[in-house]
């Protein structure tokens, strides 16, 4: 991804190629799997937006640090809640704050001018702030005259409209009954007749992209006193139910399973979940479901917990701790805290990036959120791509993108006279799927055959490529270069007599 000329980096039996070659028929994400420098946190990160060029970011944490500092060196204060520059990952000075609870979720007006801000606090600098706040993005400013009285712990935010949408644990919102769910208006603050009343915690929440309506997720059984398990659609002025069809995606609990919604994300005429379950083989994955009609579209059975989607240049990306998915990968590859998904029809695709998981919920990634091409992730990870990189990282399209993995020696056969047969495993791109590979001839690297071919962690076929010209009766050297569309990668030689 980016540029097609490269710099030379030498190593015993590997080489990137300096050879502007033709591109590979590739199938690479909108971004790479390389992560971009973004300043790091001391503890969780929980919540994510976007807005004006800087990324705002909430969580346990109460200091932050630049990339590449280890844990407890060169930090800064910032109290639960802090801004980064969109472009350079670099902390905003001066936006800080200081809250007395940690900050659960983050979301921004469509056109940018604020942030809300939900979780735990009671105090914002000082200022009762029971449990949502709301900051200017020009002057970072608490807004004055967003200050509802939330009883308990906001979970989920969302805008729609002139609406601010939320979930969480709590019972009232101005001393009014609101349970788990309620709303108040964007424009002086005043809570609204939107009244879901879910019998159990709201962790996820989310308005169509039309306003038309709102989806809930969590572990409820219950919305208005009817029996919708983990998730529903309401209406967006009364937060009366709605025909959902597809909610049929989630399994109703079990003594050994129970499956919720822990994350939502409307884009156009779809809207896709995340669900995380209890027990083993209980529901993991992603779904999607058409917003006009409330019918199923796809359903993906990958386990590990999916925590956060975010739908980035026509892919959605989402942070989860998958371990098996069928038709893919089985239990045996480890956990892959990163993956893509088509969202047409939920395949996973071509970019595997990875972070650990650390703690408190050793889950990995949380939150996720886009400025509109670039995906920035929270969550609890220590690592990022086996890297120290702590609570937050992006990724952009810039650059070029992850190199392929050096590719092993070839097997080398002669049994026809003047032709040379090598046999190669294929090679593992971050970021690619498909890759060019060639076979390359003697210490000039003369090319001599190309293919390409497919591979992913869970798939490497083996690819056999024919020099027809090999000069018979002599000694000749083979090696095999692996090239993405920007990166070319050299393997060591082997030797074969020629017959």
């Amino acid at each position: 991804m980016g540029r097609r000329l490269l710099a030379v980096v030498g190593a015993a039996g590997l080489a990137f190629g300096l050879i502007p070659a033709p591109p590979a028929v590739s199938t690479g994400a909108s971004l790479t799997a390389v992560a971009n420098s973004a300043w790091q946190t001391d503890a969780s990160v929980l919540g994510l937006a976007i807005a004006k060029g800087k990324a705002y970011v909430g969580g346990r944490f109460t200091k932050v640090r630049p990339p590449g500092a280890a844990a407890g060196t060169n930090q800064t204060t910032r109290t639960y809640l802090a801004a980064f520059n969109q472009t350079t990952g670099a902390l905003d000075a001066g936006f800080s704050h200081t809250l007395n609870g940690f900050v659960w979720a983050i979301v921004a007006s469509a056109d940018g001018s604020r942030v809300y801000v939900g979780g735990d606090f009671t105090r914002v600098d000082g200022q009762v702030r029971n449990r949502i706040a709301a900051f200017d993005t020009a002057t970072g400013a608490l807004v004055s005259t967003i200050k509802p009285s939330v009883s308990y712990r906001v979970k989920a935010l969302a805008i729609g409209g002139t609406s601010l949408y939320f979930g969480g644990s709590f019972g009232l919102v101005n001393n009014i009954a609101r349970n788990r769910a309620a709303a108040i208006s964007t424009v002086n603050g005043s809570l609204l007749p939107w009244n879901p009343n879910a019998d159990a915690d709201v962790y996820a929440i989310d308005a169509a992209d039309d306003n038309s309506k709102v989806y809930l997720g969590g572990t409820f059984a219950k919305i208005g006193g009817a029996n919708r398990w983990a998730v529903a659609s309401v209406n967006n002025s009364t937060g009366a139910l709605l025909p959902f069809a597809a909610a049929s995606a989630v399994p109703l609990p079990t003594s050994g399973c129970t499956s919720r919604v822990k994350d939502i994300e409307t884009s156009g005429s779809r809207v896709y979940f995340a669900n995380a379950g209890d027990g083993g083989g209980c529901f993991d994955g992603t779904w999607a479901a058409d917003v006009a009609t409330g019918n199923l579209v796809w359903k993906n059975t990958c386990l590990g917990a999916t925590e956060a989607l975010t739908v980035v240049n026509g892919w959605l990306f989402k942070g989860s701790h998958a371990h098996s998915c069928p038709g893919a990968f089985s239990d045996g590859t480890g956990a892959h805290f990163l993956l893509l998904q088509n969202p047409a029809n939920g395949s996973l695709g071509p970019w595997f990036p990875n972070t650990n998981a650390g703690s408190p919920t050793l889950v990995g990634p949380l939150v996720s959120a886009t400025g509109g091409s670039d995906l920035w992730v929270g969550g609890d990870f220590t690592k990022v791509n086996g890297v120290g990189q702590q609570g937050l990282t992006r990724f952009t399209n810039l650059g070029n993108g992850a190199a392929p993995l050096g590719p092993v020696l070839p097997t080398l056969s002669s049994t026809t006279v003047g032709q040379v047969k090598a046999t190669v495993q294929t090679s593992l791109d971050n970021d690619d799927i498909t890759l060019t590979y060639r076979l390359l001839r003697g210490a000039t690297n003369t090319i001599v055959a190309t293919t390409t071919a497919n591979s992913t962690f869970w798939s490497r076929p083996t690819i056999t490529l024919t020099d027809p010209n090999a000069p018979s009766g002599t000694t000749q050297m083979y090696r095999i270069e692996a090239y993405d569309g920007h990166n070319a990668v050299r393997g060591g030689y082997s030797t074969i007599n020629v017959r």
